[in-house]
């Protein structure tokens, strides 16, 4: 799952429950989507590496936990979401989790999100910071439209830390041993609740590990248990790094309401299995094909790779989307939106300030549970 800062914020900025402990481990703090968070603690790449190699943990309290209670909660989801929440039944493991884009009638991304299944009639939603009140505005909307027999809970009391890494679980559980014989099972992608703590074998990184969610009132006690246990504090520049060596798009540039899921890389989340089952967005993207692919670039030269970079290919021309150095690859990395029939393994060139430099097409992830893959 994503996140975006590209909304811009006027109102002075949120505090998520660890921000004195940012504050006091020397957080070098920015306004996102509202929120006063860390984008560093001093080497944005250091942080990077601690999370491929052992252990890193990020603040993410600033995204909404949604609750979703009622009769006809797996009817709703099923006809908001691209993807299909059935096939979190059919897997028959309680606490299972599902990606999935949340779609305009257009076709158009209004946010990607995560849900875990507990039963049918009831979910929790994780939504992103920045797109958070259009979110819910639109969730409600959908829900008041045909009278669904649901509620939906904004859970801001909650605070939630993701621990990444080879070591991450490892780690948590020395931190929280307490934890251990609940979450020691748990299948990637589910979640369990243990006590006060929601564990989720999620994350955002390309590496294995926890998100967890609990009481506000607990987040300072447990990030000072996860230092003493050795996890790395990494704030937003590392997060984003990690994320784009392991693939994963972001809100806002890789994807928005004016982009299709099928050319942003996401067709693999729209589910059109059921042809009874109708969802926002449906006959539009059925409507109209992708036009185009997303692949990784790979910059052969010297240079640095950001985001509307025109893309020159032997078929026409398409533009990065998000881009950024690979500390893992020593190169600078990139998503680009390209003709549809562009293969992975092409020579391509980006125009960077009037020149055009070499590189290469190659399929996502770069980087996946620290195995280079491009």
């Amino acid at each position: 799952m994503s996140d975006t800062a590209s909304i811009p914020v006027s109102a002075p900025s949120l505090h998520t429950p660890f921000h004195d402990a940012h504050l006091a481990a020397g957080a070098r703090m920015v306004d996102f989507a509202g929120w006063h968070m860390p984008v560093n603690y001093g080497s944005q790449i250091d942080e990077h590496h601690a999370v491929r190699r052992d252990a890193g943990m990020f603040d993410v309290s600033h995204m909404l936990a949604l609750d979703l209670v009622g009769f006809d909660s797996t009817v709703w989801l099923r006809a908001l979401l691209a993807n299909d929440v059935a096939r979190l039944a059919r897997a028959n493991v309680p606490g299972k989790a599902l990606y999935s884009c949340m779609l305009r009638e257009d076709g158009g991304v209004i946010d990607d999100l995560i849900v875990y299944r507990f039963d049918d009639e009831h979910y929790r939603i994780v939504v992103n910071a920045g797109t958070a009140a259009k979110d819910v505005a639109w969730m409600r909307k959908h829900i008041a439209s045909r009278g669904f027999n649901v509620s939906l809970t904004e859970r801001r009391d909650l605070a939630m830390l993701a621990v990444q890494g080879p070591k991450a679980r490892e780690k948590t559980w020395l931190a929280l041993p307490e934890l251990k014989t609940g979450s020691e099972t748990l299948p990637p992608f589910s979640g369990v609740q243990i006590g006060d703590f929601f564990i989720g074998r999620t994350g955002y990184t390309g590496e294995d590990g926890f998100e967890l969610t609990l009481p506000a009132a607990r987040a300072t006690a447990l990030w000072q248990a996860l230092i003493n246990a050795g996890v790395k504090p990494c704030g937003l520049g590392a997060r984003d790094t990690l994320r784009l060596e392991a693939g994963m798009n972001l809100y806002g540039q890789d994807m928005d309401e004016t982009v299709s899921p099928l050319d942003s890389g996401l067709a693999w989340t729209v589910d059109f299995s059921d042809p009874a089952r109708t969802f926002s967005g449906r006959a539009a993207l059925e409507a109209h094909p992708a036009a185009h692919v997303l692949l990784g670039i790979v910059l052969e030269e010297r240079g640095v790779l950001r985001a509307h970079m025109p893309v020159l290919t032997a078929i026409g021309a398409g533009e990065t989307t998000s881009g950024s150095f690979s500390p893992t690859l020593e190169k600078s990395i990139a998503f680009a939106r390209l003709p549809l029939n562009t293969q992975a393994g092409e020579k391509v060139e980006v125009e960077i300030r009037g020149k055009r430099l070499p590189a290469r097409t190659v399929k996502l992830p770069f980087v996946r549970h620290g195995k280079v893959l491009a």
